[in-house]
């Protein structure tokens, strides 16, 4: 009875042992990160660690979505890198010292040479069909462009068209049914909101074949930075969302999925072409007017017409004037029967601000006419023989 007895204790104790032992082993063994704590406990023994109370795998991972990695999830298909291939044109140096002059050129020639140079940027997709958003000076002027879909397939793009005054530039891929991102409404932006920024920073895009993400708030909007090359940048919105050499051109996005605007600029105060502070973007509601224009006619036509020529106002043009500050624009001339004629307009009128932005060069007023149409119309204030005037132009459009 006893020799009995202790077979069946054997045969039930043994596999228990066994099975005991086998799940301790596998329990710890498990995961690379429990050999890492493994070895951590036994080189640092004095360091008390606590166990962490067991949770479904399923709940840890959703508790760490948020509005934030569900917009990047939606949007990350739609980014794209992009290679170009520019000619420049460049001057020989000595030429220069002779400027345009005929005489020298006939014993030294014209001296311009083309050079081949390559440029990377960002872009992203807004239609199923493969037509993609970027800026003018990423691609704009580029004889060859390749996109780079986020997975790694390349690509190549064609041009549809590109407006250097707004910066912003339309290309085309073929494919279909290719992830694209909405656009939002970029008049409903709230300072302080989540901003996320897309894109290919320092062509980190052939690294891993899919964009860098920064996250940020919306700092400011209406931004105004004047003339910069060939680029009026008006309206601009402002983020402290980190944007390098290589993200122009890529999306600004909300916490909803949506492009809110075009990474455009940095802010370098003259340091560095790193990011330091704050980016700029080109707002998606322009945006949107642009492309559209873009791929009806493959440019922006501006005939837009004011009907005056001006001069920026000087510290002596100020002092005749009695002005008590320098500022603003004079008004030399008047074509007959033009907008600012029609409007009551004066040789010698000093225009201070137009639709409460303040004046001070014809690039300030240009600015105003990059994003006008005909039948629009400006609230002009100015100054007149010692007192401050407001007259409304209505703009007409360019006569043949």
């Amino acid at each position: 009875m006893s020799r009995l007895y202790v077979k069946v204790m054997i045969v039930l104790l043994v596999p228990l042992m066994i099975g005991t032992g086998i799940g301790y082993y596998v329990g710890w063994n498990d995961s690379p990160a429990k050999e890492a704590d493994g070895a951590f406990q036994k080189a640092f023994p004095a360091v008390i660690y606590q166990e962490k109370p067991s949770i479904n795998q399923d709940e840890i991972s959703n508790s760490r979505q948020n509005a934030i990695t569900r917009s990047v999830a939606k949007t990350s298909p739609a980014v794209v890198g992009i290679n170009v291939t520019e000619m420049r044109q460049y001057r020989d140096p000595v030429s220069r010292l002779f400027g345009d002059d005929p005489f020298f050129r006939q014993f030294f020639g014209d001296r311009t040479y083309t050079q081949e140079v390559k440029g990377l940027g960002s872009g992203f997709l807004i239609s199923p069909d493969g037509y993609i958003v970027t800026n003018d000076h990423v691609a704009g002027n580029a004889s060859e462009i390749t996109v780079t879909l986020t997975g790694g397939k390349r690509l190549k793009a064609q041009l549809v068209g590109t407006d250097a005054a707004t910066d912003v530039t339309l290309l085309k891929v073929e494919g279909t049914e290719l992830p694209h991102v909405p656009l939002g409404n970029s008049e409903d932006i709230v300072v302080g909101e989540w901003a996320i920024a897309f894109g290919n920073p320092f062509g980190m895009f052939e690294i891993n074949d899919k964009p860098t993400v920064t996250v940020g708030v919306i700092s400011s909007l209406g931004m105004n930075l004047g003339r910069i090359g060939q680029h009026y940048y008006k309206d601009m919105i402002e983020t402290d969302a980190a944007i390098n050499g290589g993200n122009s051109g890529g999306p600004l996005v909300n916490s909803q999925g949506e492009v809110v605007g075009v990474n455009t600029l940095i802010y370098t105060a003259g340091q560095s072409s790193t990011f330091v502070g704050y980016g700029f973007a080109i707002p998606i509601n322009k945006v949107k007017k642009i492309v559209a224009e873009l791929k009806r006619k493959g440019k922006v036509v501006r005939d837009v017409w004011a009907g005056f020529e001006a001069q920026q106002v000087d510290v002596r043009i100020a002092r005749y004037f009695g002005m008590r500050q320098v500022e603003g624009i004079i008004i030399s001339e008047i074509q007959p029967k033009s907008p600012a004629d029609k409007a009551g307009l004066k040789v010698g009128d000093i225009l201070v601000e137009v639709n409460k932005e303040k004046v001070n060069s014809e690039e300030d007023f240009n600015s105003v006419l990059v994003d006008a149409n005909a039948g629009d119309v400006l609230n002009i204030r100015l100054y007149r023989e010692k007192k401050t005037l407001n007259i409304q132009l209505t703009l007409e459009k360019q006569p043949s």
